[in-house]
């Protein structure tokens, strides 16, 4: 189901004043309890350390592992590769296979296969695909995918492998992709791959980047009704977080408030859809707003949540659960409660 209405009436949640914005807010709330109940997931997959009095994560319960290891040919500038760099490297099929064996034997629930893009925003996934199938047939593990554009031979192939999700960050800004990714590619771009994917059949969970133009919100709206089109099976709101070493450093992240607005729009364009807030977004006191924030306005699942955000859930009355999965699976995991 998508939500009625114009695109102006979506943009006028970015702008709208205190009361108005209350009334989005316990619209949003109303929504998510309505289609989801008093429920709300947090997610602490291994490949970021989190402990607290809640839970404690396992680094082997989902690891991310990048097929390129830290390279990327597209070097954009609020990354510069510097994110696959925590990843565990798998340069060539065998060792992806190995190191999908390693998680299994771990007592692993699945991994992350990333990467770092190809000069035409593609990650080069085809030659591991083969071995992907292997470890969905021999380890039974849940396999997530960070795609990139993908094409609609690739995207079949995805399919024939049995990947658990495909995940795409999805811009809604043409200037926002040539500026900041440096890539020579458009909004209509994501509208097809994420097109060839939903033609496949693979299970879509796309990402929107809150606050990549500089900080500012460019495009997230735009991004958000792309993505409603093609039916996800969840959607993941993130936030720019400046990087260390990269040009981006010294930009000021979006307020918390502003990302709180885009899950609201979400909600409001995707009533039936798991929202999520996903694991990037800033740390520290930034974090803790926006977490409580996102609980409060019936967000459906955090990564990595802080222990107020947990607090504030409890509080309020919701039914809280942890998982040490990806979050990309919530919208699994609340198929599985109905």
């Amino acid at each position: 189901m998508v939500f009625t209405l114009s695109t102006p009436s979506f943009e006028q949640v970015l702008t709208a004043d205190p009361e108005a914005l209350r009334r989005f807010f316990k619209l949003a709330k109303e929504l998510s309890h309505r289609y989801f109940g008093s429920r709300i997931r947090f997610y602490a997959p291994g490949f970021i350390g989190y402990r607290n009095r809640f839970f404690d994560s396992n680094p082997y319960s989902f690891p991310s592992i990048s097929v390129t290891g830290s390279w990327c040919s597209l070097n954009c500038l609020h990354c510069r590769a510097k994110i696959l760099e925590a990843m565990r490297p798998a340069l060539m099929p065998n060792a992806l296979y190995e190191a999908c064996v390693e998680v299994k034997e771990k007592g692993g629930l699945g991994c992350l296969i990333s990467g770092g893009c190809l000069p035409d925003g593609s990650v080069p996934l085809d030659r591991f695909l083969d071995v992907i199938g292997r470890v969905k047939r021999d380890l039974k593990l849940t396999v997530v995918v960070h795609t990139g554009l993908v094409s609609r031979s690739t995207a079949r192939k995805l399919a024939e492998a049995g990947v658990d999700a495909a995940l795409i960050d999805v811009l809604g800004s043409d200037e926002t992709i040539r500026e900041v990714y440096g890539l020579k590619a458009s909004v209509d771009d994501y509208d097809r791959s994420l097109d060839a994917l939903k033609e496949a059949g693979v299970p879509i969970v796309p990402h929107v980047l809150v606050g990549l133009h500089y900080g500012k919100l460019k495009g997230e709206v735009k991004a958000l009704e792309l993505i409603a089109k093609h039916k996800p099976s969840a959607v993941i709101v993130i936030a720019f977080t400046p990087i260390r070493g990269t040009p981006m450093e010294d930009v000021e992240p979006p307020k918390p408030l502003d990302i709180a607005k885009v899950l609201v729009i979400a909600r409001l364009i995707m009533p039936s859809t798991p929202i999520v807030l996903g694991c990037a977004r800033p740390k520290g006191l930034h974090r803790v707003k926006t977490d409580c924030l996102a609980v409060g306005l019936g967000v459906n699942a955090i990564a990595f949540p802080s222990e107020e955000a947990v607090d504030l859930a409890v509080k309020l009355g919701l039914q809280v659960a942890f998982s040490r999965s990806c979050c990309s699976q919530a919208w699994k995991d609340y198929l599985e409660a109905s």
